[in-house]
């Protein structure tokens, strides 16, 4: 959690690849790869996962389903090694992995001949997972001397940062809003006064961090591998309640 001060730090199961990320990252920094280039690489490993799924090298798809996750963080980890944030690469980030995740479970969908009703409840689920983490996650990094490229609310076309074009940064902004908008505004809309309260306590942010991106593709590499591809649409549906459990704890607190 190298993003928050060291009293708000948690355990963060979403955060497994962070260790291999910054070597990663470590490695590449004095050369001219960006983080862009990283973040295409996760998107790569992400496709060659859809591509074992629908042939069933369950073992093969869960090794790219992990490395994913782990080029995921290390995009982050080289922009902040560089010193080169950017809202370009942030938002390219989150496009990319929502996009990966729609054809992730279209593969699902595909193998299991599940309701494909059932499979976009589940893509639904997941992403509303996602946000609610990310939307506690964020506050604390705004509000305890975290980065701060990700905002609370994106709610207006940031200002460029130094090094890459507002053009860039508008288009990029519109795609996100399109695709995160909606998610977005349930999760305010169930919590809304959760950037005004006080810090989640360091124990709900680690139960809440399974509902981070890696800790979900770790759990559809573990299900693969154990020949329980037909639980993973419903399980990711039904764990999607834990959404109003969390919150209201959250709210009790």
């Amino acid at each position: 959690m190298s993003k928050l001060p060291k009293e708000y730090k948690f355990l963060d199961l979403s955060d497994y690849g962070r260790f291999p990320a910054k070597i990663i990252a470590n490695s590449i920094k004095n050369t001219s790869l960006t983080p862009i280039h990283v973040t295409i690489g996760f998107i790569i490993s992400g496709l060659i996962s859809v591509y074992c799924i629908l042939y069933h090298h369950f073992w093969t798809a869960a090794f790219f389903l992990i490395l994913k996750s782990i080029l995921d963080a290390a995009d982050g980890e080289l922009a902040r090694i560089k010193k080169i944030p950017s809202y370009t690469g942030r938002y390219f980030d989150s496009i990319a992995d929502i996009i990966l995740n729609f054809i992730i479970f279209i593969a699902l969908w595909y193998i299991t001949n599940t309701s494909f009703i059932y499979a976009m409840i589940a893509f639904f689920g997941i992403q509303l997972q996602g946000t609610l983490y990310n939307y506690y996650y964020v506050i604390l990094r705004n509000k305890y001397n975290g980065d701060t490229t990700s905002r609370v609310f994106e709610d207006s076309t940031p200002i460029a940062l130094t090094g890459e074009k507002q053009r860039t940064v508008t288009i990029f902004f519109f795609i996100y809003k399109i695709l995160y908008g909606s998610f977005d505004k349930i999760i305010y809309a169930l919590d809304k006064k959760a950037s005004q309260s006080n810090p989640s306590p360091n124990w709900l942010m680690t139960a809440i961090s399974t509902f981070g991106l890696g800790f979900q593709l770790l759990i559809i590499a573990t299900m693969l591998v154990l020949g329980w591809k037909v639980y993973i649409i419903p399980f990711f549906i039904y764990y999607s309640l834990m959404i109003f459990v969390f919150i209201g704890i959250r709210k009790l607190l």
